[in-house]
């Protein structure tokens, strides 16, 4: 019993303030009698079941505290106490703790991974009890009640109850079921009264609404086992990847509404395999309140997002892409969350899960808090919502946004606005342990899960070993790559000569790290204009320079990934709000162009060369980058058994006899001509190539690239190239 006197509790309860209402409530001994007491605010009576019959309880006060001392009960599961909607359910207050000192332990070192087995709301059978056990970490809040659909949203009804010394508020409820809506009243430190969706709850309304739903999450039935099998035992590092990047709510719409994930599911794997993609990624998939983020601002990284439909629904889709041998990668967000009121934001206090300091707690790019990652238990969240993904959700990939806005502190800020490390660097030493602690975690637990960074900054160590000083990503962006071959190829034909060297740069730091190509959906928003756009000229000829830069990131060492709408010549920037502009492959040249998209993505998948060695210098050799007058470059792609001749033509002159210093050709077989007339060049046929002992003669047309397949014995250099 409580040093508490009984006025304290029910002052306690009254206001809605009590921490640790099984102190007060429930059975109790007395002497060597039992009190059961119950708070049933606002009710004028009550009635427990005992053995069978109803008794009257005794009401103790007007605000709705009731007792019964009559002797015939020995425990909670002795009786059952009247409802306020008239039903008899088990005493919430009679049952001992779900979370044990040991998950307590676990949790404060942030080692505690399965996270979202234990915290939030969690379908639990105590005895013959059925219900759901609630645990919420709120270590600065003074109080937290439950407010649901099933107490009629009374903040008084239902206070949760923090032990002793505990960082965390638990409640188990008997007889809820799938479907009921909820949220946490919290009381903070200040006595500020504010209502918080549940951090780990696996579902919540729909959008403007806020409330979490109850949700199982293990009933759905996986048939991908195969896929599982095969992708945790194939490295891949050295298969194909060539990724679409997705946002769902505008890649296909029906009758002007948007399809859900089962619906989705079909059209989409479909779609790939047609296509040739290997891998869908998939913007931010997490709960979040504002459209216009797309997903990057989270409020739910334990729960898919009910725009399109249920946790089944986007487990239904997952399995149906497995099943059609197609990978899925998750955006993932862990640098920051909106600040929301009923979210993270201030949970009990000013600061919890962001950082407690004005400056560097506050993302002045994006508006955004920053997550706290000295904390362990706010790694332990993030690192146990990764796993949530990997395991409930049987998720291949996490792409990590943002990277560079997490390793430094001096990200998007002014010189003076930010604070430099205790060694005086800008390395926010705690983001950096973070990003290795949870590449570790998840390569241990799923060791075919791949992980891949969004970084623009010249870290260096992105994909190096966590032993070497590295991050330990499996693959990182290359943005570096992604800005200079853009920049390159919106530079007209005619001057790109002078800017050869900036086209060379990418290949001089192609091994540099193991890195994804990345043409996506930052490239064609915010008047940046599509990448049809982007092409200078006109009509075809931007098409077949288009041509031209797509089949030269194919050719390019690394995995690559593709924005929607590319595969279309999409002409307008991309809008969240609409949808892909289907209705342009009703035109001749967009046909044309979508065709050259497929049969190019399915030369990269059935060519070993392209892909096999992406990340050794083994894989990739020079023939010419000297022409710089030409604007052409030339080389070798080489896999195990196979080697294709690379040939980019980025001027607008075309080559009847174009001389290639590549001697001990012993045959060679054109596989792609990018000005073919079937994708909208000018082509019908290529001359057959001239190889004599020191070199190969082909005709190059303007604007193209070809692709070769060759036999080389005796390979040297003519020209020193190397």
């Amino acid at each position: 019993m409580s040093i508490l006197t009984t006025k304290c509790h029910i002052d306690l309860l009254v206001n809605g303030e009590h921490p640790s209402p099984k102190e007060f409530l429930g059975i109790h001994s007395i002497g060597s009698k039992k009190i059961v007491r119950q708070w049933k605010c606002g009710s004028l009576e009550s009635h427990i079941l005992v053995g069978g019959k109803k008794y009257p309880m005794d009401r103790v006060n007007s605000e709705g505290l009731f007792t019964y001392t009559d002797g015939l009960v020995e425990s909670h599961l002795d009786y059952r106490l009247e409802s306020s909607l008239g039903f008899f359910h088990h005493d919430i207050y009679g049952f001992d703790s779900l979370i044990s000192l040991e998950d307590q332990e676990r949790l404060k070192s942030g080692s505690h991974y399965e996270i979202y087995n234990i915290l939030g709301s969690q379908f639990r059978k105590i005895g013959d009890v059925e219900g759901v056990a609630f645990h919420l970490w709120a270590p600065k809040a003074k109080s937290v009640s439950i407010v649901g659909d099933f107490n009629l949203w009374n903040e008084r009804m239902h206070p949760m109850h923090r032990s002793k010394d505990s960082a965390y508020f638990e409640l188990f409820i008997p007889h809820l079921s799938e479907g009921m809506t909820y949220q946490f009243v919290v009381v903070d430190a200040m006595g500020v009264v504010k209502r918080k969706s549940d951090p780990h709850a696996f579902y919540y309304e729909k959008r403007p609404n806020q409330a979490s739903i109850l949700a199982k999450v293990d009933d759905f039935k996986w048939n991908d086992a195969e896929w599982i099998e095969k992708r945790d035992t194939h490295s891949i590092l050295s298969q194909p990847m060539n990724i679409y990047e997705v946002h769902l709510g505008s890649w296909l719409k029906r009758k002007k509404r948007v399809m859900n994930y089962s619906e989705v599911a079909s059209e989409l794997a479909k779609y790939c395999i047609e296509m040739g993609y290997t891998h869908v990624e998939l913007m931010p998939m997490q709960e979040h309140p504002l459209d216009e983020s797309w997903g990057y601002q989270v409020s739910g990284f334990f729960a898919p997002t009910s725009r399109y439909g249920s946790i089944w629904d986007f487990q239904y889709m997952i399995n149906h892409l497995h099943m059609y041998s197609i990978g899925v990668i998750l955006d993932w967000v862990p640098g920051h969350f909106p600040s929301d009121s009923f979210s993270l934001s201030s949970f009990g206090a000013d600061s919890l899960y962001e950082k407690d300091d004005p400056l560097m707690g506050w993302h002045p790019e994006w508006k955004t808090k920053i997550f706290d990652y000295e904390k362990k238990e706010v790694c332990n969240f993030l690192i146990g919502s990764a796993l949530f993904w990997c395991d409930k959700m049987h998720i291949d990939g996490l792409r990590v946004d943002a990277v560079q806005s997490m390793i430094y502190l001096d990200y998007a800020r002014d010189k003076g606005n930010w604070k430099p490390n205790k060694y005086g660097g800008k390395e926010d030493l705690a983001a950096v342990e973070f990003l290795k602690h949870f590449n570790h975690v998840v390569h241990e637990k799923f060791p075919g899960v791949v992980t891949i960074a969004e970084d623009a900054s010249l870290h260096g160590r992105i994909t190096e070993p966590s032993a070497w000083g590295g991050l330990a990503f499996d693959l990182k962006w290359n943005i570096g790559w992604m800005n200079d071959s853009l920049s390159y190829m919106s530079t007209d034909p005619l001057y790109r000569k002078c800017y050869h060297d900036q086209l060379l740069a990418t290949y001089d730091r192609a091994f540099d790290e193991r890195t994804i190509l990345p043409l996506s959906h930052d490239e064609v928003v915010h008047e940046k204009k599509s990448l049809y756009s982007k092409m200078p000229l006109s009509g075809e000829l931007k098409l077949a320079q288009l041509r031209l830069y797509y089949s030269y990131v194919m050719a390019h060492p690394g995995k690559k990934l593709f924005f929607m709408g590319l595969e279309l010549a999409q002409e307008e920037e991309w809008c969240f709000k609409k949808e892909l502009p289907w209705n342009s492959l009703r035109d001749k040249e967009k046909q044309q162009f979508h065709s050259f998209i497929r049969k190019m993505n399915q030369l990269y998948l059935r060519t070993p060369s392209l892909w096999e060695r992406d990340f050794t210098k083994k894989g990739f050799e020079w023939i010419d980058y000297r022409d710089y007058n030409h604007s052409i470059i030339s080389f070798l792609r080489k896999g195990v058994k196979q080697k294709v001749l690379c040939v980019h033509n980025f001027s607008g002159a075309s080559f009847k006899h174009y001389i290639l210093p590549l001697c001990g050709v012993t045959n060679i077989k054109l596989l792609m001509n990018t000005d073919s007339i079937q994708y909208g060049g000018n082509k019908a046929y290529i001359k057959e190539p001239m190889i004599s002992k020191e070199e190969v003669t082909i005709e190059l047309p303007a604007l193209t690239t070809l692709i070769f397949e060759v036999e080389i014995e005796n390979q040297k250099r003519v020209q020193g190239v190397s």
